[in-house]
């Protein structure tokens, strides 16, 4: 290899190198937006068997997309009115609550020998951690990274905000277009594929769908058992563990026990002087969360994707650890659209070798 051969190679490969680096940090900057245009599809690709089945009842399409959209705006607007007046009065009670349990000790001293009545002192020194807590909030170098972290909470919040205001946005947007933009990705692929291809994405597009129907069915069963059970067992605001809940119930796997358990020990702060509320409230998210893993989730999500428990429980973690909350939702969905592939390219290409 003469000299200017390897200058050119070294050139080019370099310059594949930055090529490589520049295209992985636009990436990265792009991250969130990439992440709500995912997560906006995710959702559109979950509406979409809605209008498909508006279609076939005779709606044409437009009048279907503009049904579903206002009948979810609508949906999102009577829960808003409906539940937000009642979710701000019982967290206000809530916090007046928590405040009055705090204050109704006559010293700082009162209140850590009652809270370390409860805990062990192996488990947790409540005189240690309360000297700590007044220790950091006297230090006055402490006062700007505290001010700083309110900041970044209130940036936290309206960044979260946009996002989900985008993403509705995005969903929308995406529901209305969606057939063109299946057409345009099916234009793309030679025509001697393109048959195969048009029909593996028709599967993958449906079990998405699927999915978000059965993972939302899921989320509103909890939601709605909850409240009711709450409300008859008498529990501290029921409406509000009710939303918590629900949304807890949208995270694969952990999402139904994390929420239980935040509810169970919001009770019991709540409510310390009455522990048979408490334990009442335990024993019915016992039961329910075995009966969602093994009556309400199976019958569900075996109708939606049909992928092997040990393939659900790798995804989802596989999935929470890359991209969080996010990845943890649109990882089983993934796993359903690769198993797909697998069974009707791989495998049918591998019996004819």
């Amino acid at each position: 290899m003469t000299i200017h051969g390897a200058f050119r190679i070294g050139l080019l490969g370099g310059l594949g190198v930055l090529t490589a680096t520049l295209i992985g940090g636009a990436v990265i900057t792009l991250g969130s937006v990439i992440t709500y245009v995912g997560f906006a599809l995710f959702l559109a690709l979950g509406l979409d068997p809605i209008v498909r089945y508006l279609v076939t009842k005779a709606f044409p399409r437009w009048l279907a997309v503009v049904t579903v959209v206002v009948a979810l705006l609508g949906v999102f607007a009577g829960f808003a009115l409906a539940i937000v007046p009642v979710l701000v009065e019982q967290m206000t009670l809530l916090y007046n609550t928590i405040l009055k349990f705090l204050t109704s000790y006559g010293s700082l001293t009162e209140l850590e020998t009652a809270i370390q009545s409860i805990i062990p002192l192996e488990s947790l020194d409540v005189h240690a951690t309360f000297q700590g807590i007044i220790d950091f909030l006297s230090n006055p170098a402490n006062i700007g990274s505290i001010g700083g972290g309110v900041l970044s909470v209130g940036a936290g919040f309206a960044n979260a905000a946009l996002g989900a205001f985008l993403t509705v946005m995005l969903t929308i947007y995406l529901v209305v277009s969606l057939p063109s933009i299946t057409a345009a990705a099916y234009s793309v692929v030679p025509a001697s594929k393109r048959e195969t291809f048009v029909r593996l994405a028709e599967q993958v597009i449906k079990a998405v769908g699927q999915y978000v129907i059965g993972q939302g069915s899921q989320g509103l069963t909890n939601g709605v058992l909850s409240f009711i059970a709450l409300s008859l067992i008498g529990a501290q605001y029921p409406a509000l563990f009710a939303i918590i809940a629900l949304m807890f119930s949208l995270i694969p796997l952990v999402g139904t026990i994390t929420g239980s358990i935040i509810i169970v020990l919001t009770q019991f702060l709540i409510a310390p002087d009455n522990p048979a509320l408490t334990l009442t409230v335990a024993i019915y998210y016992l039961v329910y969360t075995q009966l969602e893993a093994y009556v309400i989730g199976p019958m569900i999500m075996n109708r939606a994707v049909k992928v092997p428990g040990v393939v659900v429980i790798i995804s989802a973690l596989a999935g929470g650890a890359l991209m969080g909350v996010l990845g943890a939702i649109v990882a089983i969905p993934v796993a359903a659209s690769v198993l797909i592939v697998f069974r009707e390219v791989i495998i049918p290409a591998q019996e004819k070798r």
